[in-house]
């Protein structure tokens, strides 16, 4: 029999948009984030309208749907905008059969604009599902300007392996709060790889559960917070099945006036999670002044029958000893400094396992410290 979950750290959920309050900055789960700019996101009145979801090819994805997406199987609202979205008419629903080879690339992104036009909120909610013994990655691609709610959920049948990328690469002047709930089945391998580049504010909530016993879950991401951008990532492993596995491993840079980054691991090892192993860590770099870096792991282990349980947290500047390294070798001080933040993040990228996808992630990141170099 399932236990009831407990964690100071992820509310219980619910579908009932009254039930949640509107948050005000001084909960245990929103206080990291600048609420006050968020006021208009906490109205039950948001437009609850999907953006424009269609294969980065052109047109609608053949396995794209607006039909039957079985919904609240995996996820339930955590918080008032995640119900708020919940509550959309139609879910975009991509379901997966058998051996998808490459990639579902799917881009996100609101309608045309007129420019100087207020951009009003909008809430939207997503269903990835990978039907028993399947196989294939979905590359979710987030462009253009917007104030969005998205909610994703995420099913990943019996013996599936599912990987799904989210890439945050939103227009300055955008804000985006997200919740992404995956129920992990028996046998089942489940990555998550969270990429937040873009936006002024981005909340992304990367939850996990497990449907019986022998689930994986793999939560990867990487960030890079410039001046006044605050980017937070916030997980939540529920072991409450015997034998599954979970890592975590987020890492950030951090540049400019008031950029901001924060990380929040929290794993639940309920009494009935016999047998599990999980470990979760953050690492931040910090490449100028006037940052900072927020980061929180905690474990809540309510049974001592398990296999390991571990977590770690760092932040610092550029190692020294590593520019002067590859300075005296006559490298550029500025070459020596992209080449050090690049060696940070390619451990993640590589496991993105798509060439012009990890390609493009590092000219991102190139174009971010050249815009720094060039500043200053």
């Amino acid at each position: 029999m399932e236990s009831t979950a407990v964690s100071h750290l992820h509310p219980a959920g619910s579908f009932t948009v009254a039930d949640h309050a509107v948050p005000s900055g001084r909960e245990e789960v929103w206080r990291f984030t600048p609420t006050n700019r968020l006021a208009d996101f906490f109205d039950p009145a948001i437009a609850r309208g999907q953006l424009e979801i269609t294969s980065e090819a052109g047109g609608a994805y053949p396995g794209l749907s607006l039909r039957e997406a079985p919904r609240r199987t995996a996820l339930t609202p955590v918080d008032l905008p995640a119900a708020i979205a919940a509550g959309v008419d139609a879910a975009p629903y991509v379901k997966i059969e058998g051996t998808v080879a490459e990639p579902i690339r799917l881009s996100v992104r609101p309608g045309s604009v007129e420019p100087d036009v207020r951009v009003d909120p909008t809430a939207g909610h997503i269903v990835l599902e990978a039907t028993p013994g399947s196989s294939a990655t979905v590359v979710l691609t987030h462009t253009g300007l917007v104030r969005h709610i998205e909610n994703v959920e995420i099913i990943v049948g019996d013996g599936a392996t599912l990987t799904v990328v989210t890439i945050q690469d939103w227009d300055r002047g955008s804000i985006h709060l997200g919740q992404h709930e995956a129920l992990v089945g028996p046998n089942a391998t489940y990555r998550h790889i969270a990429v937040s580049l873009g936006g002024d504010i981005v909340r992304l909530q990367n939850n996990v559960s497990y449907a019986a016993a022998g689930g994986q879950a793999d939560l990867l991401g990487v960030y890079f917070a410039d001046a006044g951008q605050h980017l937070e990532h916030r997980l939540f492993v529920d072991h409450n099945q015997p034998k599954g596995v979970s890592h975590a491993d987020y890492r950030g840079a951090l540049q400019g006036d008031k950029a901001r980054s924060v990380w929040i691991g929290d794993v639940l090892i309920r009494p009935e999670a016999q047998g599990i192993q999980t470990y979760e860590s953050n690492k931040n770099l910090i490449l100028t002044d006037g940052c900072r870096a927020d980061a929180v792991p905690n474990l809540e282990i309510e049974t001592g029958q398990i296999v390991g349980a571990g977590h770690s947290a760092s932040t610092g500047r550029f190692d020294e000893e590593q520019l002067f390294y590859l300075e005296s070798r006559g490298i550029d001080p500025e070459e020596a400094r992209r080449l050090v933040v690049r060696g940070f993040f390619a451990a993640i990228l590589a496991k993105i396992g798509i060439a012009d996808v990890e390609t493009m992630l590092l000219a991102r990141v190139d174009a971010e410290l050249a815009a720094a170099a060039n500043a200053h």
